[in-house]
């Protein structure tokens, strides 16, 4: 009886433990420590989200009028900015594996399965759950979000 008991009340330190502990994120996926084809680190992938909101607001600014000092204006703005991030996010992903945020720094998406495209089937939902933000922000071992880890999904260093 305190076999089955033993596992869920112990907590998630028996976990942990049962499992070997990895050197570096993407060790037990088979990835290298450093260099191309290495999990991208966290603060990559943040400046990739940062350049990609920026040029997604340059591209609204084109077709949707800004006044920072009329907030019904700015809402608006900003949620076209942030359907335009969406698409361009969903877009180059599918067909790419990047945007251009993740190629200025030297990132890339990448199926776990080892298919060449991301595709939209995956691309839309990791999209979706980035822009929620908390799914983007809870980490695994192997520095996969949780909007990774829906999808199937890891993102890797490319230089």
């Amino acid at each position: 009886m305190s076999r089955w008991t033993g596992s869920w009340l112990s907590g998630p330190s028996a976990a942990a433990q049962a499992r070997a502990p990895q050197e570096w994120p993407g060790e037990r996926l088979g990835l290298p420590r450093s260099g191309p084809g290495s999990v991208a680190s966290r603060g990559a992938r943040l400046g990739a989200l940062v350049l990609d909101l920026v040029i997604a607001a340059l591209v609204t600014r084109l077709f949707v009028p800004m006044d920072v000092t009329r907030p019904e204006v700015m809402q608006t703005f900003n949620y076209w900015a942030v359907l335009v991030w969406f698409l361009i996010s969903v877009v180059t992903v599918s067909l790419f594996g990047f945007t251009a945020g993740m190629a200025a720094l030297g990132i890339r998406v990448v199926r776990l399965d080892g298919a060449n495209m991301v595709g939209p089937v995956r691309a839309i939902p990791r999209a979706i759950l980035t822009a929620v933000i908390i799914p983007a922000v809870i980490w695994d071992a192997d520095n996969r979000g949780m909007h990774d880890k829906a999808v199937g999904t890891i993102v890797l260093r490319t230089r």
